[in-house]
């Protein structure tokens, strides 16, 4: 989002990568335009966002109670902290803003500011107000939590023989033994559990929808803290005479495994962690109401935020700004048609295959190539392709159906294209990129 390239040419490929001072792209072209810019929330990237007039941001992940944030000053980066003790991250976010917008805005100029809460990121740890909020209801969970369709997955994510479900993918109930809800949340939310809780006195479902129903609550309550403070936020912009006056992007880097498939977190190609909320206020020129099945990636806000301002878009930016098709709700006739995937962090965290791939409008294909970055570390390759129309939940793999061999052919050779398109050339890590290659017409092997 704010270089609006991929991460296989910012070099930020995983957590450990950083976009380096002159090259934060949004903030620096925002600037170059006229406005005056703020970074306010969580940053999560290795080094300072120098390149904004204005900055308050949460060190790595930062925490939920009693946060710290790091602040311009005489120190080097990362030595200037301000703290807030007894507050909850979400609701100092808010007021850093209202404050940056009370107090620090030059309102000789427009301003562009980057308002990025932490919630909700796991473990989701509420404000203490809501801890009642839902605390009498049963949330039913989705239909993939508690069954597995036997066509669902791949050796990839399952093993020839079901051997792999303990060790790949974070669960919500007891599957994965190394990390899960279950595990974790019992200890560290005991009031969202039976009093004097012990696992082993309920059956496997009863645990997975206890741990299940603690984990969205708690959730729930994360996001119950954001929808209030975005009230205040955009009532002061009414109040002040700008909510009208203001392109409004409420969006995420990513979605999230709320229990489907028995996963937990992101970094899955699956429609709840591949899809992002994507909502846009504007009513100078974008109608309510509208939706669009458009593919946009991540790479495509920042030159959409440029062209609302105005500002120039640089050659080096591979995003495309979507602009037009929010205005006059036609999407161009030379608009991509494929939304490219690629996770690197090989069973990392949440014991997820590396993987690549793509989405249309109608299928996914996903290639499961399964090694860290110098080509080690392997878990089995797979090919999982998914009818998102008939089959919206992705339920059952079709790769393997004869009937279906045809759409496969051509969606690799798109995937290739695709990869060819975005600069993914296997350059960067030259040994994975012989595994992918290896293993990517496998069943010849």
């Amino acid at each position: 989002m704010l270089t609006g390239q991929y991460n296989h040419v910012n070099g930020a490929f995983d957590l450990s990568g950083a976009v380096e001072p002159g090259k934060q792209m949004l903030a620096i072209q925002m600037r170059d335009a006229g406005y005056q810019t703020a970074m306010i929330g969580k940053w999560h990237l290795k080094v300072e966002p120098a390149d904004f007039d204005h900055y308050c941001v949460l060190p790595g992940q930062g925490d939920y109670h009693d946060p710290k944030f790091l602040v311009r000053g005489e120190k080097p980066w990362g030595k200037n902290k301000i703290e807030f003790d007894g507050q909850h991250v979400t609701d100092v976010i808010t007021d850093l803003t209202l404050g940056w917008l009370k107090d620090g805005w030059d309102q000789e100029k427009p301003f562009f500011l980057m308002h990025h809460y932490k919630a909700p990121h796991d473990y989701f740890d509420n404000a203490e107000r809501y801890e009642s909020y839902l605390a009498d209801v049963n949330i039913p969970e989705p239909k993939t939590l508690l069954k597995r369709d036997p066509k669902f997955g791949s050796i990839a994510t399952r093993g020839a023989d079901d051997e792999l479900l303990p060790h790949i993918g974070t669960s919500i109930g007891g599957r994965n033994p190394r990390r899960s809800y279950l595990l974790d949340l019992p200890t560290m939310y005991p009031d969202e559990f039976p009093e004097n809780y012990d696992p082993a006195n309920y059956s496997d479902e009863e645990n997975t929808r206890l741990a299940y129903n603690a984990y969205l609550k708690k959730y729930l309550r994360c996001v119950k803290g954001i929808d209030d403070n975005l009230g205040r936020l955009f009532k002061h912009l009414e109040d002040t005479g700008q909510l009208d006056n203001t392109v409004i992007i409420y969006t995420g880097d990513q979605g999230f495994m709320l229990g489907e498939h028995d996963y937990q977190d992101k970094r899955w190609m699956y429609e709840e962690s591949q899809r992002m909320p994507f909502l846009v206020r504007y009513p100078k020129t974008v109608k309510a109401g509208q939706r669009f099945d458009t593919i946009i990636e991540n790479v495509d806000y920042g030159p959409t935020m440029l062209d609302f301002a105005g500002a120039k878009i640089p050659d080096a930016v591979q995003g495309r700004s979507f602009k037009s098709l929010l205005e006059n709700g036609t999407e161009p006739n030379d608009w991509k048609q494929e939304a490219y995937y690629r996770y690197w962090m090989h069973m990392a965290h949440h014991d997820n295959p590396a993987h690549v791939g793509i989405r249309t409008k109608t299928h996914k294909l996903i290639y499961y190539y399964g090694c860290n970055y110098d080509g080690g570390y392997q878990t089995p390759p797979g090919w999982e392709l998914y009818d998102l129309k008939n089959d919206p939940h992705e339920t059952r793999n079709l790769y393997d159906n004869p009937e279906y061999a045809k759409l496969v052919g051509e969606l690799k050779m798109r995937l290739a294209a695709t990869r060819q398109r975005v600069g993914d050339d296997g350059s960067h890590y030259p040994d994975c990129e012989a595994v992918v290659q290896e293993f990517w017409d496998y069943d010849d092997v």
